[in-house]
Order: structure tokens, then sequence, then C-alpha cells
């Protein structure tokens, strides 16, 4: 386990055309199914410092795990180009996968975690920056090996793809770092409240199903706001124009992390009632995923693992084990 230098990892391949896909509403709308189904147990807000720069976040290295080598070779998996592990993420904002100024290749932590399971598997990480919508055709076309891009496990994606867990999925209440609020935990918090949401994600069936508990209650629900442009909400949220933003939580907790403007108030799985997992994809039945979860763990074990996701601030969505096809979101 070591440092390199600042997102200096040599990677060697190209992506000088991933710019135009590069967009801040991705961030905003990745965790569309709207319901849930494993366990329900909230996570609790994990401090975080303000003022930190992406700049300074260092690209974290790994070694081969030869149980996992032996595993691939068993499991006749054939990357699709010879000795390299084809890793398809989407670019958008830290601390999931950005493009740094100046540079080509992807940082972040979905980009750390595709090259870890690269070295991991011994193989060279040949990361391929791609729209979002993309990737699951890309994947069942054989154009890539493996998808690290914050994809949250459904049992409708388990039918044509296999997975191997490696974050929870959590969404998290943000508000000013002056705000009266100090929690959200329930229904009973919101009450009143402008809270601005992503349409037809996650979280908005959460409030919507929590208005309805107001509404029963007899007490005023709380107003939703949408947004399409996720620069705009946080301009809401500074000017006072709305209480609350609720969305996935790893890009505000970053965004709390790098500016200390907002603070976090709340978290919620992300399926709520029900959590539910990020995880790492590839094409069903090819034999890769089960090496990639042995790398995973032992990425766990040796602690890897948690240094990659406390230098983003992201330890509140750690796991203990990865899992292959974790119980998944149902199908709407």
């Amino acid at each position: 386990m070591a440092l390199s230098k600042k997102q200096g990892v040599a990677i060697g391949v190209a992506a000088a055309a991933v710019i135009a896909i590069v967009g801040v509403v991705a961030a905003v709308t990745l965790n569309r199914p709207a319901e849930a189904v494993a366990d329900n147990a909230t996570p609790t807000p994990a401090a975080t410092s303000a003022n930190v720069s992406a700049d300074d976040i260092e690209w974290i290295e790994g070694d081969v795990v030869p149980e996992a080598v032996e595993a691939l070779k068993k499991s006749g998996f054939e990357p699709i180009e010879p000795g390299k592990l084809t890793v398809a993420v989407a670019a958008y904002v830290p601390p999931l996968a950005y493009v740094p100024e100046g540079e080509t290749l992807p940082a972040g932590t979905e980009p750390n975690i595709g090259s870890l399971i690269a070295e991991g598997l011994g193989l060279e990480y040949n990361p391929v920056v791609v729209a979002w919508a993309d990737w699951p055709l890309g994947i069942q076309s054989g154009k890539y090996d493996l998808i690290t891009s914050n994809v949250t496990v459904t049992e409708e994606r388990k039918e044509l793809f296999d997975f191997a867990s490696y974050r929870q999925d959590l969404l998290g209440f943000y508000v000013k770092a002056d705000s009266d609020i100090e929690k959200i935990e329930g229904a009973a918090d919101i009450s009143g409240l402008k809270i601005v949401v992503g349409s037809g994600t996650n979280q908005e069936q959460v409030l919507l199903k929590w208005n309805e508990e107001l509404e029963a209650d007899g007490k005023a629900p709380a107003e939703l706001q949408y947004y399409d442009d996720y620069a705009a909400s946080v301009l809401a949220l500074q000017s006072g124009r709305v209480d609350v933003t609720f969305g996935p939580n790893a890009t505000s907790a970053w965004a709390a992390r790098e500016t200390g403007d907002t603070k976090l108030v709340g978290i919620v799985p992300g399926g709520w009632p029900l959590a539910a997992s990020i995880a790492a994809g590839t094409a069903k039945g090819n034999g890769l995923i089960e090496p990639v979860s042995i790398v995973l763990n032992q990425l766990i074990a040796d602690g890897t693992y948690s240094e990659l996701l406390d230098a983003w601030g992201l330890d509140s969505e750690g796991i203990e084990k990865s899992e292959v096809n974790p119980q998944g979101l149902p199908k709407s």
C-alpha cells in the first residue's frame, strides 16, 4: 500500500475527448431507482474538516493479490485487451470522478478503486471515460471489462451484470454552515422546510413518503424545490432561497469538506427505508466478478480501502466486506 505522486499514476491511455461529458448534474441523478431492499440502519454522519482541495489528494496505489490472480486464471475471463483491465468511469465532479484541470485522465474515488482492482489482479489499469448512459451497452458489447462509477446494485441490473460491492449508497441532508437546523432524521424534521431534490430520484421518493406522513398527522409538508443544475441548487442554499439540499452524500460531503460553507445534518440509506450498495459491475457470467471481490476484500483487510475513503471524506460510506451480487433495489 503506497501513495504515488499527486494523481501521477502511469496509466498510458488518452482521454482527451472526455471534457464534453463532464456535467455536474450527473452527480445529482445517478441514484435513480426509487426503492431499496436491504438493512434499514441509518449511518451516523461523520465529522469533516473544511478547506481541503482536490489537488491535495494523492493517488493511492495497491499491490498484486495472488489469490485474486489465481482466481482470475481459473475463471476463464479474457480481458478485452490482453494484460489490461479496461475500466469505464463517468467523470463529473469530486470526489467520485472528475478530470483535473490540465489533465486527461480521470481522478477521484471511482477511478482509484478501478486502478486498485486492476493492480490486485496483476493487470494494467486502462481507464475509459464514458457518458453515464453509455456504460451498460459498453459492458454488454465487450467494449469495457468493468465499471467503477457509483453504480447502484438493482435486481434489474443483476439480470445483465455481475456486481462486487465496495461502498454504501447513502443520501445526505446538507444545510448552510451557520444554519439553525442541527438534525434531520425523519418526517417530523422536514415539516415546512424548502428542500432541493432531484426529480425522479431515490431521494425524491423519500421526501414524498415523509410528506405523506406529515399530511396524515396534520402537519405542514416540506416544499420540494427541483433544480436541474447542481451549482444553481448550491447558490439557492447559500442565498437562503431554500433551507436544505438532499442528494447523493458523496458529492455533497466533498463540497462541505472543501469549502466549509455547508454541513451535514442527516444521512439515510440510498433506498430508504432499506439500504443499497454501490458496486463494480461487469458482464453477467464472464468470470471476472469473483476475482474482483477478492481484491476488494484484501483492500478492506489491509487498510488501503479505508485510506482511500478517508482521503475523500467518505469514511461513513465504507463497508466491512465486499459481496458478489448483493441484494439490490427491486424492479419498479
